[in-house]
């Protein structure tokens, strides 16, 4: 559990309501569900509109980082790289053959066998780089339908606050019906701006950073398996890949 977020979130709104009270006002009026379907709504469609399925899907399945992040295995894969090595110089590449086999990981198998295939270092780097590249741009353009969400909240919400206000236009020869109009008016645009600051531009924020630390453990990988390539001893590479950890 990420529990800085969890922290976050709750000081975030615990100071409006807290704030809402001091002033005297009663926390039961920040409560319109008028308001919170209009700003929720419409910026959930503006986000689909603009998404493709897979990257809206993934997007969304990307949040649960936010309270349970990627595991940061960097000082297990450095010893993994390092006893990688030591196999390789002692029986040679094709030794890493049965570790290939075992292997789950997808990336990490696809390095291991163009290692064993005797794949020139820089050629294997290329290769490699291609795939992060791939990674890093498909995780990235998921994580911006958080950032578009943070966007187009806000004038959400101003467009709830002018149908509040139309509301209220309409029925001035009804006095009992005008608080309703206004309280939509206002409190929508709070929904608008509250969720864009409070909720969805933070975590764009937050998965960017996972998302980074991601990519930084296969930049790492790939700096491990050329080093192997290359023949290098394994205390130097073991060396190298801790200039990655901070």
């Amino acid at each position: 559990m990420d529990t800085i977020s969890v922290i976050g979130l709750f000081i975030g709104i615990a100071a409006i309501i807290g704030g809402q009270f001091l002033e005297g006002g009663h926390i039961g009026s920040l409560s319109q569900p008028t308001a919170l379907l209009i700003v929720v709504g419409g910026t959930l469609g503006a986000v689909m509109l603009q998404s493709p399925y897979a990257t809206f899907v993934r997007g969304l399945r990307m949040m649960g980082w936010i309270w349970i992040p990627p595991v940061d295995n960097s000082l297990s894969l450095i010893q993994q790289i390092s006893n990688w090595s030591h196999i390789s110089r002692r029986e040679g590449l094709l030794a890493l053959e049965n570790i290939m086999a075992q292997e789950k990981d997808s990336f990490t198998r696809k390095g291991l066998q163009l290692l064993v295939d005797g794949t020139e270092p820089e050629m294997l780097r290329e290769v490699m780089e291609v795939d992060i590249s791939t990674f890093e741009d498909q995780m990235l353009h998921a994580a911006k339908i958080w950032e578009s969400a943070g966007g187009y909240s806000p004038t959400v919400g101003i467009l709830g606050a002018v149908l509040g206000l139309i509301h209220v236009m309409e029925n001035l020869t009804e006095p009992s019906k005008l608080g309703m109009g206004i309280a939509v008016a206002f409190v929508a645009t709070i929904y608008g701006v509250g969720l864009a600051n409070l909720f969805f531009l933070p975590i764009a924020g937050k998965l960017k950073a996972h998302i980074s630390s991601l990519v930084v453990q296969r930049e790492m990988l790939i700096d491990g398996l050329v080093g192997i390539a290359k023949g290098d001893n394994p205390r130097i590479i073991e060396m190298r890949l801790k200039g990655y950890l901070f």
